[in-house]
């Protein structure tokens, strides 16, 4: 799954800064209704980090039964927290 498609998906734009809060909570609703029936464990983790990125993830205990997937999560939440930190965030 390519970011910038998935952003045009749920949102109609790839820019961030040119979403609408309209559309903004649209695209969540829409994201969490796919999460909620995407079967596939690959594409169901690439919509959580996506979702995770904008703020709108469920919790890991609500979002994977399997104690690896939410380990996976939580790998990758650590990930994105350090990169935070080289930026200035």
């Amino acid at each position: 799954m390519d970011f910038d498609d998935q952003l045009r998906r749920y949102f109609g734009t790839a820019d961030l800064s040119a979403i609408h809060p309209e559309a903004h909570a649209s695209g969540t609703e829409r994201m969490r209704v796919d999460f909620g029936l995407e079967a596939n464990p690959g594409r169901r983790f690439a919509l959580w980090t996506l979702m995770y990125m904008l703020g709108v993830a469920p919790a890991l205990d609500v979002a994977f039964k399997d104690e690896g997937e939410r380990n996976t999560a939580r790998d990758f939440m650590d990930m994105v927290d350090k990169a935070g930190e080289g930026d200035g965030g």
